[in-house]
């Protein structure tokens, strides 16, 4: 029963709420909107209608506008510099978890001295506590994947070291205000709306089966997993089905509050690191890659029986009574949302990186391996690569 819960974000959720910000009391004068190096927040009139919104409100902005989708420390270091340079005491985050979790990092090094790594607990990091608080943060998600606008963490590259870490668990990192418009998602491709509506299914999954888990962070979970099972395939097929687009959106904020009440489990550490290595593979893409193999190695264990029964329930399949009908229920999704054949050659990773992958898992986010059900060595990781490998 034992549950410590805190979520200072304001949530302003619904389609066309990106129209409400000009209302909302902004935590300062001049904003630094980031979002990606890519085309779809001018190109959708996301930025536009922000800009408008922040120029209603009486406030100036800049863009920066240089965000990958596996965020650089060397891009998170240039953009605090650009935060300082043009005087700006406020981030506007317009974009899906890349941008975010960039731009909580961005927040945090506006303000403080060093290098971003100094800060970061976990392989090479310093492990060093910041000194000042962060600049303010304001969160517009335009995809529903990482729960990002409502958590005080973020996921940054080290392109020199092929470490990807979690960086934040300040409570000055929560974003102020959360803006989650499903207008905003009718455009993102079904192949990426799939990736990133099985990102937002694994925090719960994981999150679920954690050693962390507890009721509160129970009912979040299986609300998400719920409108996952039942929503997804119906907004890959039909991006503009807001009733769709809506439910998974919904679930994907649900999926970013758990994590702040319980905590992911090693399948999260495992991904970083096969992205760590290979930049170019979307971190829900990689997670679909292990999933199967990974809840199968903890359901041969009978790590937790009852809850894989529950999950499978969860994602529709309600005459579930034993724990394998969970990856029946997973596998039938994947097909559903045309993902169930992704390979992890096609990324270019290779057999003999597993045992090397598996080691950085545990040497950058060894704190999610404290979460698992049951203990997992880093021969098991390797096995779930070899097992998930095409």
């Amino acid at each position: 029963m034992s549950f410590q819960m805190y979520v200072p974000t304001r949530i302003l959720f619904g389609a066309g709420q990106l129209s409400n910000l000009s209302a909302q009391r902004l935590p300062g004068k001049k904003a630094m909107i980031v979002i990606s190096n890519g085309k779809s927040a001018r190109e959708s009139g996301a930025l536009l209608k922000l800009e408008e919104q922040l120029q209603k409100a009486g406030t100036e902005s800049v863009v920066f506008d240089k965000i990958m989708a596996n965020p650089l420390k060397s891009t998170v270091m240039e953009g605090a510099a650009f935060a300082r340079e043009n005087d700006c005491d406020f981030l506007v985050a317009l974009g899906g978890g890349s941008v975010m979790d960039a731009s909580k990092a961005i927040a945090a090094m506006a303000t403080n001295d060093g290098d971003l790594w100094d800060y970061v607990s976990g392989g090479t990091g310093k492990e060093k506590t910041l000194e000042k608080e962060p600049l303010p943060i304001i969160a517009i998600t335009t995809t529903a994947g990482t729960g990002s606008e409502v958590d005080q963490y973020g996921v940054i590259s080290n392109e020199e070291t092929n470490e990807k870490i979690g960086f934040g668990g300040y409570d000055s990192l929560f974003p102020r205000l959360a803006v989650v418009d499903p207008e905003l998602m009718k455009s993102v491709p079904p192949k990426f709306t799939a990736y990133q509506g099985f990102d937002a299914l694994f925090h719960s999954v994981e999150c679920y089966i954690s050693a962390a888990a507890n009721l509160m962070g129970d009912m979040y979970a299986l609300t998400a997993i719920e409108n996952i099972g039942a929503y997804l395939p119906r907004a890959i097929k039909d991006g503009s089905d807001m009733e769709a687009r809506e439910h998974v959106a919904f679930a994907n904020t649900l999926s970013g509050v758990v994590m702040t009440i319980s905590a992911c489990t090693s399948e999260h550490s495992m991904e970083h690191a096969m992205s760590a290595y290979h930049h170019e593979l979307p971190h829900g893409a990689g997670l679909i890659m292990i999933s199967k193999a990974y809840f199968t190695h903890f359901i041969e264990k009978h790590a937790c029986d009852e809850r894989f029964v529950r999950m499978a329930q969860a994602l529709g399949k309600k005459d579930a009574a034993k724990p394998m009908d969970f990856i029946t229920a997973l596998a039938e999704l994947q097909e559903q949302c045309g993902v169930a054949e992704l390979k992890m050659s096609d990324y270019g990773i290779r057999p003999d990186e597993f045992m090397t992958m598996a080691k950085n898992a545990r040497e950058t986010m060894g704190g999610l391996f404290a979460c698992d059900p049951l203990p997992l060595s880093d021969e098991e990781c390797a096995a779930i690569f070899e097992k998930s490998y095409r």
